[in-house]
């Protein structure tokens, strides 16, 4: 039972990552990010970086690859719309 557990949270981290995945390709194909709440996404960015850090003191592997991967496609949204934004300033 526990090693059902630890499977299916860490198919529930990676789709937790691919749920990043639509913002991603919005953004990039509209070239702007009005509508993103770059509060939202950017703060979920840095509970990702804590989860990350959190996993690492608790040798935790499936939840420090699934946190790096949210914290990948996250972190894209975030750096995306800083980006449309800075640039349409």
């Amino acid at each position: 039972m526990k090693q059902f557990v630890a499977v299916a949270f860490g198919l529930g981290l990676l789709c937790n990552a691919l749920l990043f995945v639509p913002q991603v390709l919005a953004l990039w194909r509209k070239k702007n990010s009005e509508g993103v709440s770059l509060l939202t996404f950017g703060g979920f960015s840095v509970l990702q970086g804590i989860g990350i850090v959190h996993g690492c003191y608790q040798h935790d592997r499936s939840l420090i690859l699934g946190m790096a991967a949210s914290l990948i496609t996250c972190g894209t949204v975030t750096f995306l719309t800083l980006f449309y934004r800075l640039r349409r300033s």
